[in-house]
């Protein structure tokens, strides 16, 4: 059962199986046994993206720190910023993902936890190391090493930025990016040797992925921006064999990791490989989950004999997450999901936002609006570093269902264990855990908008839960809406006995009103269909006559015809 799997026991005992390493198309163990990662990013620890706060317009962590600052004052700012980083991810979030069965970690780590920028260190062309950021890895280390967690270490926002996304790596696209400046650069592989010194006796170490997802059009930057259709790669090759250099003049153990211009994706140049120990790493968005959607990564494994890995693939639905969950696995793909907590509902573990967080982010939107006030601001900011940590998250046991059992086991399970009596009372969106045509079926699941623009969908009411039901929150609470023909819920509940029931449904139906029939095991109509009339509210549509017989009854509430919102069924 899910409920068990999110609360087991820490585990203990964990023995290490050595450094992982290529062979061939696997990643091994020493023991040469195939190594199947799976694993979450820690994305907005280190390096905060502006989407994952729900920041208006510039979205880099140093502009977000800048307004802040003009809003509280350097001092209470740095006290958020200090509150942020020991909140945000701790020991309980490392063996919450052991628990529920992920083997490893990927930290998007910002160089300025590790070193000076290059135009701030006091003498050019040395390097000042500040100890925040290896403190911080050798934790996470030590967890993870607790845990039996691999860890792969991911430069996300490398010196000078490297990409025209300048949220990714908090970059200043008013200065040199790291391709258009060799101080960047060498400092750049600097931090890898010392990363290598660091950890090279680390076997819980997993990797070093060393730039994350390069963005910049070498030889078109005007047309081709983040160069996705770059042919001259060199300067990023350079740049990796250069790193790739400096970590083995002190490690030969670790695996190293490269990304493709474009996000990750365009090789271009880049190969062949120069190293017996690599991985290609590819990143995953928003396509359809096909085998056309992987052949170039299936291509470039067959053609140059190397292990490949998604580093990164997720922000979209729970259908979209079992549907490449399964594609990647079926293929022996490795995967990182993005990332483990937000604001949001698609991830596991979801950070509860605050109305005073929200007041400050809608002045930024409209500076028209009245300006919060200071001690306001600070209040907010504060909730929000504590309500980054584990304790405060929301688990979505519906995303860590579709990511770790409905990839092998689409079936439904139920959400929680109901027996049916006189006075139960079931929330519309507490339907069954499971896929799309097993606990539920919705006509619009997921957003697929780069392999079709117009193939967008998946929760539209963003709230509660990650599949591609809508669910709205209101005052009184969250309903189900933009329920169309044809769509249905499954409610697997506890007959005690051979009993004869009236449903209410607590319902509303504004404008196209509707009808609704009640199915059984099966697919069998317990009931006619059963018409809504059109109100201006909530309204009770009574099902008399539902007989059930005794044992686990899979109820499943149809819309024989939609354009009505569903809050809660009552059996009396």
């Amino acid at each position: 059962m899910l409920c068990a799997l999110l609360f087991l026991m820490p585990s203990t005992g964990i023995f290490a199986q050595g450094y992982l390493k290529a062979s061939g198309q696997q990643i091994v163990n020493e023991k040469g046994e195939n190594v199947l990662l799976r694993g979450i990013g820690l994305g907005g620890w280190m390096l905060q993206e502006g989407y994952m706060l729900r920041v208006p317009r510039e979205g880099q962590q140093y502009r977000i720190k800048e307004r802040i600052a003009a809003m509280i004052g350097a001092e209470k700012t740095q006290e958020f910023y200090d509150a942020w980083l020991a909140n945000h991810t701790t020991r309980a979030d490392i063996e919450a993902m052991k628990q529920w069965g992920f083997n490893s970690v990927r930290l998007p780590m910002h160089f300025n936890l590790y070193t000076l920028p290059a135009d701030k260190e006091p003498v050019a062309g040395k390097d000042t190391w500040i100890e925040k950021g290896f403190t911080m890895t050798d934790s996470l280390l030590a967890w993870c090493k607790d845990n039996g967690l691999y860890l792969i270490l991911d430069l996300h926002a490398a010196p000078g930025g490297q990409g025209n996304d300048l949220n990714i790596s908090d970059r200043d696209g008013s200065k040199p990016s790291l391709w258009e400046d060799e101080a960047h650069q060498r400092k750049t592989v600097a931090l890898w040797r010392k990363l290598a010194e660091r950890y090279k006796n680390e076997p819980w170490i997993g990797a070093y992925d060393i730039i994350n997802e390069p963005n910049f059009g070498f030889t078109d930057p005007v047309n081709d921006k983040n160069g996705t259709k770059e042919k001259d790669n060199a300067r990023l090759r350079k740049l990796m064999v250069d790193i790739t250099a400096a970590i083995r003049e002190v490690d030969q153990k670790h695996i190293v990791i490269i990304e493709g211009n474009g996000w990750g994706n365009n090789y271009n140049g880049v190969l062949p490989l120069w190293d017996k120990n690599m991985v290609m790493s590819f990143h995953k968005y928003w396509n359809y989950n096909d085998e056309k959607s992987i052949a170039h990564i299936l291509r470039y494994r067959q053609e140059n004999n190397v292990p490949v890995w998604v580093g990164e693939t997720g922000e979209n639905s729970n259908v979209w997450f079992t549907e490449a969950i399964r594609l990647m696995e079926n293929n022996n793909i490795g995967w990182a999901w993005w990332p483990l907590k937000k604001i949001g509902i698609n991830n596991p573990l979801e950070v509860k936002n605050n109305a005073s967080y929200q007041q400050m982010l809608a002045y930024w939107q409209d500076t028209t609006k009245p300006r919060p006030a200071a001690d306001a601001v600070y209040q907010g900011l504060m909730e929000l570093a504590n309500a980054t940590n584990f304790r405060n998250n929301v688990i979505h046991k519906d995303v860590l269902d579709a990511m770790l059992r409905q990839p092998a086991n689409p079936k439904a399970m139920p959400f929680a264990k109901t027996a049916l009596k006189t006075g139960t009372v079931i929330s519309a969106v507490e339907y069954d855990f499971g896929a799309n045509g097993y606990a539920y079926y919705d006509t619009d699941t997921a957003n697929y908008r780069v392999s079709n623009a117009n193939h967008t969908g998946g929760n539209r009411g963003g709230a509660f839960r990650n599949d591609g039901v809508d669910i709205r929150r209101d005052d009184t609470g969250y309903a189900v809406i933009n329920i169309v023909k044809g769509e249905w819920l499954q409610y697997t509940v506890d007959v005690p006995k051979n009993a004869t029931y009236t449903v209410k449904l607590l319902v509303a139906a504004d404008a196209d009103g509707g009808s609704i029939q009640l199915l059984g095991d099966g697919g069998k109509a317990l009931a006619p269909a059963k018409p809504l009339a059109v109100t201006n509210g909530w309204q009770v549509l009574e099902i008399p006559g539902v007989s059930v017989k005794k044992g686990a009854l899979p109820l499943r509430v149809m819309a024989e015809t939609g354009g009505y919102r569903l809050r809660e069924i009552r059996f009396e």
